[in-house]
């Protein structure tokens, strides 16, 4: 499965922890997120002690944010004649992080290195495997999604600098032939183990350009503080400085 690209902060992230910014609205939130079933407008304003049409907007509200989703009873509840009422649940979870962190894809990386693992083949071998096919992928599904032909140096920095940003990698475009990538969304792994998680950082990215069709930019390491260890750059320019 091809990871959805998100921008470097999650906007709706953003707004699914501004709408918990209301005292009403998070004790609703935590008493369907504990009822461990749908919940009804009914239920939630008597949980947080209000009626039921302020109760009906707040969820409402909370629906919008991504929080919540909403069904209908079909538990044979009291009703009116013709239409079940509506029922709450969670809607999935919601993390922010600033700077970006994608621990996430890279856990995933790993469980599929290990699961993925042949005989024989040493276990760093196969996670910079999985990390360039996991790129691979990614690439060629913007490609087929954009379609943009035939994609020189400069042009393909432009979009490759778009692609990482949406995974937190923030981009900067140094210069017409380079790319450096100003966050690690794997900091606090890469600090702990910086040759490996540099090497699945760089597979990823080579992957990404490669699935992307790119033969014009590399992917390549050039470690300096406060930034991510991979750079993007032009092959050329890339030749020219080794």
């Amino acid at each position: 499965m091809v990871d959805a690209v998100s921008g470097p902060v999650d906007q709706g992230a953003i707004r699914a922890v501004a709408a918990l910014d209301d005292d009403l609205r998070r004790g609703m939130y935590t008493f369907v997120r504990q009822a461990r079933r749908p919940v009804t407008r009914d239920e939630a304003a008597a949980a947080v002690g209000i009626s039921r049409k302020l109760a009906a907007f707040h969820l409402e509200k909370l629906v919008d944010a991504g929080l919540l989703r909403y069904g209908m009873d079909a538990r044979g509840a009291p009703r009116k004649v013709g239409r079940r009422p509506k029922v709450y649940e969670p809607a999935g979870s919601v993390q922010v992080a600033i700077p970006a962190r994608r621990y996430d894809l890279l856990a995933d990386i790993l469980l599929d290195a290990v699961l993925g693992q042949a005989q024989g083949e040493q276990a760093r071998e196969v996670a910079i495997r999985v990390a360039t096919e996991r790129g691979e992928r990614i690439g060629a599904a913007e490609r087929d999604r954009l379609r943009p032909g035939r994609l020189g140096a400069e042009r393909a920095l432009t979009f490759a600098q778009t692609l990482l940003a949406g995974y937190g990698f923030e981009p900067h475009r140094d210069s017409p032939t380079t790319v450096t990538l100003g966050n690690c969304p794997f900091h606090s792994l890469a600090e702990r183990a910086p040759a490996l998680v540099c090497a699945l950082n760089r597979a990823l990215v080579q992957g990404i350009l490669t699935g992307f069709d790119v033969t014009t930019v590399e992917a390549g390491l050039a470690p300096a503080p406060g930034r991510c260890c991979v750079e993007l750059a032009a092959t050329a320019s890339r030749e020219r400085n080794v």
